[in-house]
């Protein structure tokens, strides 16, 4: 299913102002004319009059195919999202008593989480009579923190209910 884009411009008999700024296909201008001047521009060239710049005064208004038109602002949408890095929040969980290999894993997967440009949240999860000896959840934070290069603490470690919470952003270069 593709989504509709956000198409949201005026179109020949729906543009609303008596003068507009007149630009050809290629973008050169061509004048300020009546609306009813740029209808019969765009009715002899076989075009359509779509209002681009609404809040200027007057409104600019283009003479161009109205499916090539949507077809351009779709294209530069596509364009635009391809750029847009998409950083997210990744979550490690640790438990106070955690063995050395398993404590090992989970570093180099955070290194790889950091290195993609993501933020890390450690989650130290106590469970029973563990809840008494937070001390042990501090410990495997900071060391944690000590094993990952170049990171910047965002949140200071903290309880959320019976977690030991922290996160974790890569430091720029």
């Amino acid at each position: 299913m593709q989504t509709q884009s956000t198409f949201h411009y005026r179109i020949n008999y729906q543009i609303t102002s008596p003068q507009l700024r007149l630009l050809d296909e290629e973008g050169k201008q061509i004048g300020i004319v009546s609306k009813l001047e740029a209808l019969q521009k765009a009715k002899e060239l076989d075009l359509d009059v779509v209002e681009i710049a609404p809040n200027a005064k007057p409104p600019v208004a283009k003479l161009i195919d109205v499916k090539k038109f949507k077809y351009q602002e779709q294209k530069k949408e596509r364009e635009s999202k391809k750029t847009q890095k998409n950083v997210g929040v990744k979550e490690i969980r640790l438990r106070p008593f955690i063995g050395t290999h398993d404590f090992d894993t989970r570093v180099a997967q955070a290194k790889d989480f950091l290195k993609d440009g993501n933020q890390v949240k450690i989650n130290v999860f106590f469970r029973g009579r563990e809840i008494t000896r937070k001390e042990f959840g501090y410990n495997i934070i900071k060391r944690f923190i000590a094993s990952l290069e170049s990171v910047k603490v965002v949140k200071e470690p903290h309880m959320e209910g019976k977690a030991l919470v922290t996160m974790l952003v890569p430091e720029k270069k």
